[in-house]
């Protein structure tokens, strides 16, 4: 059984900085790609951040320049650095791991349980 399990989220002022992470824990042979979204109550969830195996990344506009995603592959964990951060970038953020490889003969998907990121002063 896989599990993802975040941290790192919190209060933080305007231009402030977060670091999230997480971590899939289980017997994993490699995961295809691991997702940032967030989502607000009431609107619909946003692609934030993407990596690849191989490290290749991709970025929501509303991001770009302030946030980097990055993985360690060794430790299945994803990382979201966080910048420059606004009060929009407040909401809870969700890891999502896709084309997880296990011990069965077929590939999962799986998401954390999320994280709530507050940017107020």
């Amino acid at each position: 059984q896989v599990q993802l399990v975040e941290s790192g989220g919190g209060l933080v002022q305007p231009g402030g900085s977060l670091r999230l992470s997480c971590a899939a824990s289980g017997i994993i042979f490699s995961i295809s790609a691991m997702v940032w979204y967030r989502q607000a109550p009431g609107k619909q969830r946003e692609l934030v951040a993407t990596i690849t195996s191989g490290s290749s990344t991709n970025y929501a506009d509303s991001v770009k320049g302030r946030f980097t995603i990055s993985r360690d592959n060794s430790k299945n964990t994803v990382y979201l650095q966080m910048n420059s951060m606004k009060p929009e970038d407040t909401t809870v953020y969700y890891c999502y791991a896709a084309r997880v490889v296990t011990t069965t003969p077929w590939e999962n998907d799986y998401w954390g349980q999320g994280t709530q990121v507050t940017v107020s002063s």
